[in-house]
């Protein structure tokens, strides 16, 4: 398997991940431990969340990051997903083109 290089910050801007119709970007306020944060959605619901199962060893989030929530059909309003995190990079684009902040 070929060695992943590291992509440059423009590279970054130009592949970033932005939210779908299903999707809500947040902010994580607090861990609770192993898998589940607590995330404050720009919807304005505080939501439980959890690192998928697909994505929980490769993606590492902490406090104040910024990352794209998928709300649960059942108890969209209380519980999600976290399906993206964003990098710094990332997340001073999206300031820029106002989408986040």
């Amino acid at each position: 398997m070929p060695k992943r290089r590291k992509l440059t910050p423009q590279e970054q801007i130009e592949r970033i991940r932005m939210p779908q119709s299903d999707e809500i970007l947040g902010m994580v306020e607090q861990m609770f431990g192993f898998d589940h944060l607590r995330v404050r959605c720009k919807d304005g619901h505080v939501r439980t969340c959890r690192i998928r199962g697909k994505i929980r060893k490769r993606l590492w989030v902490r406090e104040n990051d910024v990352v794209v929530v998928r709300p649960w059909p059942v108890q969209g309003e209380e519980k999600g997903d976290i399906i993206y995190r964003y990098t710094r990079t990332q997340v001073e684009w999206l300031r820029r083109k106002g989408i986040w902040g």
